[in-house]
């Protein structure tokens, strides 16, 4: 708690608070102390407590952990904490099993192994004791990583810092650095405060060569500092990124850090991983082959809701069979079920294999009752799935008492002559369909079957002679909001690079169903993979793979819109090339292996029902409920939040600049002391007070997100704001000091009422003219707020004790005529100056 409130206390203007705070407590100006002490006490209230709350619920979130672990010690199994798990530990996994440590398998049995969260790759891997690849790969066990099929026993080789996780926890150690708008506000409070108080002993040097007291003057000194500087600026960030914090926990976003919604409005690429981000993370069968036509299996997940759709120009009778046919042949062939929602409204859920449970889904789409499968064709015997064989068979009694054999694995290890009794033209068409579908990113697989009068008395004899009916194709599909928040990232100039650690052309087929990339003309050339699936030749020049980068091979990471198969450290070397262009960046994730590049971001998103906690302890802002669409929210959030910081720079530092103007021009122009302290004070309290924190809470510009983001080299005051303070400060100046000399030319007017009221009904003229959108319900505060400083302004010359304490003196109608005229051209040139501006983050 000390250090969060610390770091809300170093910020450059609260510091500069800090210093006038104790001025006027050591000139013994009490009133200001207090407002001084309470906006800083408030905005450091608001932000730490804000920081609490978000950790809280980050906390909340937590859904993956490795709680305990099944070990075998001096020769019996027990049960221990994770955590407490040692290299030479024995494991035991079954289905479900979270990996606590890095392994070395020992034995296995049909085992695979989710490892998206490490690898980005949404497909299981298979794993076995007696597999090699390369460097054993096919052996190891990565921390993390759950087991989805099957069941295995691993020795522990690593944990802690020698673990995956700990290599990847290691490129976490890097410092948060300050946000844009942090940078460029504190390089404001800094100038600010060099020129307000240069400014302000030149103040205090002409009173004194004017013959006023050292007191007087020292108190118009520190009154004229804290006016002109907008105090009430932390207060007004801090409110309206809190503002922005509630709207995005309304909607399923948890801010960690409030400065990551103002960043988010600035962000000029953003990064985002595939599976789970992009995609929903479930396997869907998406469309089925057979030599009779084609059909598209619709809906996504597990439930059962979508139909089966059949291409035109078939026989609806034929091909509609045989799409049956390869479905039930594909259920039968499965080792996975389904599990129906407990609750109304609940998602079907899957035990297995993700590959088998979509074939299930799809055969639930079209009408194949699932129990009554099983339970008319029981299952007899089985060939289980194998690296080597790449394909599983098993043996089914019919109703009829005959055997039904039903396979299903890789294209390449079914679409033979020793497999399927079939004829050359016949196995060469289906390569070909295999072939365009695994181009497309599909996983493919081949199902074919059989029907015998007795049981295979050599079960590898049995894969022989069966009928080819047809393929496959599976994928993880988009979520249906991604296509449209990407459409909605071009519309605000903010470029998307697709990071995975997928495959190629998986990454490439997603993206262009995504926008991100151009869909392929008719003839085209395509990414072409060699058997191993490794990739061959990279025709497209928008996808990259991790081997490229390590080779060196690309010079401009800017440039490349989709990497595939690419590691931890390489999604963050991304991450810092765009850094280095100056670009802002936002990542987002879900994964292990997004940690790193998630921590070194500008601002880093990551899931939290699907996240790892690493991805959710490493992000700025956590998306409840995984929707990427929430990102544009937060965006849109984001640059609201900027504007209305600048719009409020433009009032408060136009006011300030005239209070200084006044107090400097005044006395060459007859006016002894302008305006008194208190005076000062008051304005300042009313202009800087309720209605500059109002100003914070003003709706998003109409035209936010059809807008390029703000150049990240821009200063805050940037983009002509420099010249339109000064403009409208020149305006405001130049309207007090006309009302004050002509009263003080009339003879016997109180001339310097009058400009005290003038110069502050200028300001809140101005105040609401900035409005850019006059009749929004949105933010009724501040009009009320203009409405009661204004009255409060009026009061000063009215209320005996306001009067005295003050130094004002009542004006009747007719002397109220300048603040009147004072308030509507404030107004007119607050709306005029938006009119050509895109509101004012333009």
């Amino acid at each position: 708690m000390w250090s969060r409130t610390a770091a809300q206390l170093r910020d450059p203007l609260i510091l500069v608070l800090l210093a006038a705070l104790v001025l006027t407590v050591a000139i013994g100006d009490h009133p200001d102390a207090v407002v001084i002490g309470f906006v800083v006490v408030v905005n450091t209230a608001v932000g730490v407590t804000q920081e609490v709350r978000a950790d809280q619920a980050v906390e909340a979130l937590t859904a993956i952990s490795a709680p305990g672990a099944r070990v075998r010690r001096d020769g019996a199994e027990q049960q221990v904490p994770a955590k407490t798990v040692v290299p030479g530990d024995v494991v035991l996994l079954g289905e479900g099993d979270i990996v606590p440590a890095d392994a070395t398998l020992l034995e296995s049995s049909a085992l695979l192994v989710d490892e998206s969260a490490v690898t980005g790759e949404s497909v299981p891997v298979e794993k076995s004791a007696k597999g090699a690849g390369e460097g054993g790969q096919d052996r190891q066990l990565r921390a993390g990583t759950v087991t989805v099929h099957g069941r295995a026993v691993a020795e522990v080789t690593a944990t802690g810092a020698s673990s995956t996780l700990g290599q990847i926890a290691a490129l976490l150690e890097s410092k948060v650095e300050p946000t844009p708008l942090q940078r460029h506000l504190a390089g404001l409070g800094r100038v600010l405060a060099l020129v307000t108080i240069g400014l302000c002993l030149v103040v205090l040097l002409l009173g004194l060569a004017r013959g006023q007291s050292l007191e007087v003057m020292a108190v118009t000194a520190v009154s004229l500092a804290v006016a002109a500087v907008p105090e009430s600026l932390p207060a007004v960030v801090t409110l309206s990124l809190a503002l922005g914090a509630g709207r995005m926990a309304a909607r399923h976003a948890i801010v960690r850090r409030l400065s990551a919604v103002e960043t988010l409005g600035s962000v000029t690429m953003l990064a985002t991983d595939k599976t789970g981000t992009l995609t929903e993370g479930v396997m869907v069968v998406e469309e089925v082959w057979t030599p009779y036509g084609r059909a598209a299996i619709t809906g996504t997940g597990y439930g059962p809701e979508g139909e089966v759709r059949l291409h035109q120009g078939v026989h609806e009778a034929q091909a509609g069979e045989a799409v049956r046919a390869v479905l039930v042949a594909a259920a039968l062939c499965n080792d996975a079920t389904l599990e129906a929602p407990t609750e109304p409204g609940g998602a079907w859920a899957a035990l297995g294999d993700p590959t088998e449970a979509a074939l299930l889904t799809a055969a639930g789409k079209a009408g194949i009752d699932l129990g009554r499968l099983v339970h008319e064709f029981p299952r007899i015997g089985e060939m289980p799935f194998d690296s080597a064989r790449r394909r599983m068979s098993t043996f089914h009694r019919t109703p009829a008492g005959d055997v039904q054999i039903a396979l299903k694995g890789a294209p390449e290890a079914v679409l033979r002559p020793g497999v399927v009794a079939a004829t050359p033209q016949s196995l060469a068409v289906a390569r070909d369909e295999a072939a365009r579908l695994a181009e497309g990113g599909y996983r493919v697989l081949a199902v074919a079957a059989a029907t015998r009068a007795q049981p295979p008395a050599d079960p590898p004899a049995a894969e022989a002679g069966l009928a080819l009916l047809g393929l496959v194709a599976m994928s993880d599909p988009p979520k249906s909001s991604a296509a449209v928040t990407l459409a909605a990232c071009r519309r605000a100039g903010i470029t998307t690079v697709l990071i995975t650690g997928d495959h190629p052309a998986t990454a490439a087929a997603i993206a262009r169903r995504l926008g991100l990339l151009p869909e392929l003309e008719q003839g085209a050339p395509r990414l072409r993979t060699a058997g191993s699936g490794d990739v061959e030749d990279l025709t497209d020049g928008n996808v990259v793979t991790g081997g490229q980068l390590e080779a060196g091979e690309i010079a401009d990471l800017t440039r490349v819109r989709v990497f595939a198969r690419t590691s931890p450290a390489q999604k963050l070397e991304i991450v810092q090339a765009w850094r280095a262009e100056g670009g802002v960046t936002a990542m987002t994730g879900d994964g292990v292996n997004d940690g790193p590049a998630l921590r070194q971001a500008d601002i880093g998103v990551a899931m939290g029902h699907r996240g790892t906690e690493v991805a959710r302890q490493a992000a700025d802002l956590v998306l409840a409920d995984d929707d990427v669409a929430t990102v544009m929210t937060a965006v849109k959030e984001g640059r609201r939040i900027y504007d209305n910081i600048r719009r409020f720079l433009l009032y408060g530092l136009s006011g300030g600049a005239a209070e200084i103007a006044v107090m400097l021009l005044g006395p060459l122009m007859g006016l002894a002391l302008p305006l008194r302290a208190g005076q000062i004070l008051w304005i300042n309290l009313l202009t800087h007070g309720l209605t500059g924190v109002a100003m914070g809470a003003e709706p998003a510009s109409l035209g936010a997100m059809e807008r390029p983001p703000r150049p990240p080299q821009q200063h805050v005051l940037g983009g002509g704001l420099w010249n339109r303070v000064l403009a409208f400060g020149a305006l405001i100046t130049a309207m007090s000091l006309a009302a004050g000399v002509w009263a003080e030319r009339q003879g016997g007017l109180p001339w310097q009422s009058m400009l005290f009221l003038t110069l502050l009904t200028a300001q809140l003229g101005l105040c609401f003219g900035l409005r850019e959108q006059w009749r929004t319900r949105e933010n009724p505060f501040l009009p009320v707020a203009v409405a009661v400083s204004a009255a409060l302004g009026v009061a000063a010359l009215y209320v005996p004790a306001l009067r005295t304490l003050l130094e004002t003196e009542p004006l009747n109608g007719y002397e109220l005529l300048p603040a009147a005229v004072a308030f509507a051209v404030g107004l007119a040139a607050g709306h005029r100056s938006l009119r050509g501006s895109q509101g004012t983050g333009g």
